[in-house]
């Protein structure tokens, strides 16, 4: 990329990031579903049109701060050693989320993380977003099983479905606990167990995804 193309790009960023903030800020003061789109844009200064290009979607202002996550698990089995089980890679690429408090384990416990994803359970459309978000891990995690794990497209499938289930459900656990009022550091213990046993229960009920 030429010089006019990575400030071009670095503009798109920075538009895009303020978008995002100045959303998420009304979004926190006010609620999700009192919030229009032209507030938004007014207070990133863009127009609506400008805001539509970068989130097509209200929900798209909350839920992009996931994106990264989608494919992950997919990312995670393409990209896993050779004679490394696409299980193991998953189990290892979580645990190391839980040692840097990644905010998608749920173990986080910074006050604007707990707000976001206080935000999210609270709000329908979000929670249908993130049902979403679930369904596109899935299939694509299947799709990276079935390429470079040597199993069936039935068992991909079901295999990715448990996988992005235990892991939403672990997540949802941390916050659960960090939400309480309990220190991520208090909670890491008992999330590492927890995830543990998830994951030794999923190798046990998927045998070619978690054989070496």
């Amino acid at each position: 990329m030429n010089e006019a193309g990575g400030l071009r790009e670095r503009k798109k960023q920075r538009t895009r990031e303020a978008i995002s903030n100045a959303a998420i800020e009304l979004f926190f003061e006010h609620g999700f579903d009192q919030v229009s789109i032209a507030q938004i844009a007014d207070a990133a200064e863009v127009s609506r049109r400008t805001l539509f290009a970068y989130f097509p979607t209200k929900e798209a202002l909350v839920v992009h701060r996931f994106a990264d996550h989608e494919t992950e698990s997919a990312r995670v089995v393409r990209g896993r050693p050779d004679g490394q089980a696409p299980l193991d890679a998953l189990r290892d690429r979580f645990f190391d989320g839980l040692d840097r408090r990644d905010p998608i384990t749920g173990l986080n416990d910074q006050p604007e993380v707990l707000a976001l994803y206080r935000m999210i359970y609270a709000t329908s459309s979000l929670l249908a977003r993130m049902l979403e978000f679930n369904h596109i891990a899935s299939a694509a995690l299947a799709e990276a099983l079935v390429e470079t794990a040597a199993v069936g497209d039935v068992e991909a499938r079901m295999a990715a479905a448990a996988i992005v289930a235990v892991l939403s459900e672990l997540a949802q656990e941390n916050h659960r606990a960090v939400s309480a009022g309990k220190p991520a550091d208090q909670v890491f213990p008992q999330a590492k167990t927890a995830a543990e046993e998830a994951f030794a229960l999923l190798a046990g009920g998927f045998g070619g995804v978690g054989a070496k």
